[in-house]
């Protein structure tokens, strides 16, 4: 399989590179990007050779060829830049299958771009759906461009479906959440959070926009509108529980009350390798003659159970009021139309504003649902559209900030 990997320098990307040298038989990279980190990707064009890389700036092709002359790469790669250049290898005809795992509203363009030529998209990029999933899933239906998502929750679901449409014997999809380093924490006792705090995730490791998206809740809140895309479900059919263990990552309720649920590791090259394999499994675990992924391991279910926590796998109601992004994010789905792009995009600028330092911890939802309540919602129409409601938003947001601080 040929493999395009957009964002190859960060934790997603990484992961899937870490998979194609597991696994050279069955990946071949054929391009990959990044945004600023060009020494991570010089390394990764050396040790995977793809036809075709992508950076943002000038300057960054610049440095980037000139690293991979020292790193005696030869041939080199045709090197594009700008984000016209993401667009490019978002659309590259050489790839079965693009990894799209840029953070942010920045991935929405390049997901059009695959999408629009029919590719068949591996998306790590949630905020894409949720901004613009009424424009891109009626887009695949139109060009036969196929959605597998890489999220453990998602990808849980997509196996127990067998797809993307949820069939009507179906009555609920559940999203576990491991309730981040906070869970059973009060409002007072969220003021004082610091940045390192909220990037300290007890279970899974992440980058740090998504691990403080967790710490808040807004995650899990993106993860409904995504689902709510995903597999055509309305939000009234979508739950979210606290399963603090992350060991079952999304169940599905049967119309007869019976559940399917999936467990595993917390390992994201599971759901990475799932979207890289559908509909197969590859063998992940360590085998014979050097097989699998040497770092992995299998559920040991009475080891985990019965002693790291004590007998128990557990699950509760989120608390809504405490962590006040679940239900900005679960109105402003319902609400649809640009109002999840508002919502993306106050969230980012505010979580930036948080890990600069420049307001506290629980700032970050009162500063978007400032925003959501100034900046109105309206139907979607293109991604130009989005993208000027998105910089509105952001501007908003930082305006607000600025007045907190007076």
């Amino acid at each position: 399989m040929n493999l395009a990997i957009l964002g190859a320098t960060g934790s997603i990307g990484q992961s899937a590179l870490n998979l194609a040298a597991s696994f050279p038989d069955k990946i071949k990279i054929t391009a990959l990007t990044c945004a600023g980190n060009v020494e991570s990707l010089a390394r990764a064009i050396a040790c995977h050779h793809p036809k075709l890389a992508a950076v943002m700036t000038s300057r960054g092709r610049r440095q980037l060829k000139t690293l991979l002359v020292d790193l005696g790469v030869k041939p080199l790669p045709k090197i594009i830049c700008g984000p016209e250049a993401y667009l490019e290898v978002a659309a590259e005809a050489e790839a079965d299958l693009v990894l799209l795992a840029i953070v942010g509203n920045a991935g929405l363009a390049p997901t059009m771009a695959a999408v629009e030529r029919g590719r068949r998209v591996a998306l790590a990029n949630k905020e894409s759906l949720v901004i613009g999933g009424e424009l891109i899933m009626p887009l695949a239906c139109k060009t036969g461009g196929q959605i597998i998502p890489v999220d453990s929750e998602h990808t849980a679901i997509f196996q127990i479906l067998g797809g993307l449409k949820t069939p009507a014997i179906v009555r609920r999809l559940i999203l576990t959440a491991s309730g981040g380093p906070f869970r059973g924490w009060k409002k007072d006792e969220l003021k004082k959070v610091t940045p390192i705090e909220a990037l300290h995730h007890p279970c899974w490791n992440m980058g740090p926009k998504i691990t403080c998206d967790s710490a808040t809740m807004m995650n899990k809140g993106l993860e409904l509108i995504e689902a709510h895309h995903l597999f055509n479900v309305s939000y009234d059919n979508l739950e979210v529980l606290i399963h603090p263990q992350s060991l079952v990552h999304a169940l599905v309720e049967y119309i007869d009350g019976t559940m399917s649920a999936v467990m595993g590791p917390t390992d994201m090259r599971l759901a990475i390798a799932f979207a890289l394999s559908h509909p197969d499994h590859w063998p992940l675990l360590p085998g014979p003659a050097g097989t699998g992924l040497t770092d992995l391991s299998s559920l040991d279910l009475p080891r985990i159970a019965f002693n790291q926590w004590r007998g128990h796998l557990t699950f509760e109601e989120p608390d809504y009021e405490t962590f006040k992004a679940l239900s900005l994010a679960l109105a402003a789905g319902r609400s649809g139309g640009t109002a999840p792009a508002i919502l993306t995009s106050s969230n980012e600028e505010a979580v930036h504003l948080f890990l600069t330092g420049a307001i506290g911890f629980t700032e970050i939802t009162r500063l978007v649902q400032q925003t959501l309540e100034t900046l109105p919602s309206t139907p979607l129409t293109s991604i130009d559209q989005i993208l000027t409601v998105a910089n509105e938003a952001r501007r908003l947001t930082k305006s607000f900030s600025l007045a907190l601080r007076c």
